[in-house]
């Protein structure tokens, strides 16, 4: 996307989401088994609002907007914006049709290259590559989302024949090890970054060692064999609440069929493969292994310090570290601000990127967020100690 004029990159990245939509079928569309996963109409619906709104309405002399109701129904989360539908109800709006949503994204599309044939102010040139970042997250929670929609499908339907999901091979085995001293983390340059990244500062790191390698399925298997979701003396007291709440024992996706252990693939229903990194792993399984292994998580310091020895970028790696600003954040003015700063409560820190990230999209500066009990996401596990 660096390497493209603003015409170009729009049109690329707008075109990824439809081709990640392209293998679904209509009833796909509207589905929201759980609070955490949007209909993937509705992503395609938010992220073309996201530019309508903050673009296109603002700064586009003479565009009329696409539908009066719209903003209702595609705001995500910006009180400033006005009121939206709640999250839970996505799933409830059989309406606007997926070809209504369709149409919306080519007017919008086609207002946006007319927009575009002329050079945009610097401040609105910063939105539209936020508007494309914030898209490329979208494409991302697209696959997510459409993964756990057919995984909870009891007929287990394959989402394509040539899906995001990959077998990968496992690298030379090992640790980094990292001496004490002082270093420097958070972005650094004149590329885009968000604003979470910002206010690079100074840590001190005791010595570490961390992995080279992921956490395998044939290790997290291990933990599983030997009782780990049965025994809380590896879990935090909010983790072994959840695993006895909601019944957890074993990663999400992850079936034992007939002595034989199993996982739901975008690809469909297939055997687990042993040396493949484990995925869809919580925060609370995630330092519950480690535990178990009598090592811990990276905190995030210690995960960016080291980023350049290790190979990242299979899964969204657990830290042990608490979603906080950066010293010196603030919080942009207007909705802008609503992005990241009002979510730094209650989450862990992830870092690196997944077999589902949009190339371009990753940096090891890159700070994700969940809540600790969250699975549908591309998670893993890396130790240290």
């Amino acid at each position: 996307m660096t390497e493209l004029g603003l015409a170009e990159a729009y049109k690329k990245v707008r075109q990824a989401s439809i081709d990640i939509c392209q293998p679904l079928k209509a009833e796909d569309y509207v589905i929201q088994p759980i609070v955490d996963v949007s209909p993937p109409k509705w992503h395609l619906g938010h992220s073309t609002w996201f530019f309508e709104t903050f673009i296109l309405k603002p700064h586009a002399r003479h565009y009329r907007e696409f539908h009066p109701a719209y903003n209702y129904v595609f705001n995500s989360y910006y009180e400033t914006v006005g009121a939206r539908v709640i999250r839970t109800d996505r799933g409830n709006l059989s309406r606007p049709t997926v070809e209504e949503v369709y149409d919306y994204r080519n007017f919008v599309d086609l207002a946006m290259a007319d927009f575009l044939k002329d050079d945009p102010e610097p401040e609105v040139k910063e939105l539209l590559v936020l508007g494309l970042n914030h898209e490329q997250q979208h494409q991302e929670l697209l696959y997510t989302d459409i993964k756990y929609i057919l995984g909870h499908n009891p007929l287990f339907p394959a989402y394509g024949i040539n899906p995001t999901e990959k077998v990968i091979e496992k690298e030379a085995a090992g640790v980094v090890n990292i001496p004490a001293g002082i270093y420097e983390i958070g972005f650094k340059g004149d590329g885009f970054c968000f604003d979470n990244e910002l206010g690079r500062h100074k840590v001190y790191l005791h010595e570490f060692k961390i992995s080279k390698n992921l956490v395998s399925n044939r290790e997290y298997l291990e933990f599983v064999e030997d009782g780990g979701y049965r025994d809380f003396r590896y879990w935090h007291a909010e983790g072994w609440d959840w695993v006895n709440s909601k019944g957890i024992s074993a990663p999400l996706y992850w079936y034992n069929m007939n002595g034989k252990w199993m996982h739901y693939t975008l690809s469909g229903l297939q055997e687990i493969p042993p040396a493949e990194p484990v995925c869809h792993i919580s925060y609370y399984e995630a330092a519950a292994y480690a535990a178990w292994r009598g090592m811990r998580l990276p905190t995030e310091a210690e995960w960016e310090v080291a980023a350049d020895q290790i190979k990242w970028g299979k899964r969204w790696e657990w830290t042990n570290s608490a979603y906080l600003p950066y010293p010196g954040y603030k919080r942009a003015a207007g909705a802008v601000g609503e992005y990241n700063g009002k979510f730094m409560v209650n989450q862990m820190v992830l870092r690196g990127a997944s077999v589902a990230t949009p190339a371009e999209h990753s940096r090891k500066t890159y700070r994700n967020f969940f809540h600790p009990q969250h699975q549908w996401q591309f998670t893993g596990i890396r130790l240290a100690e």
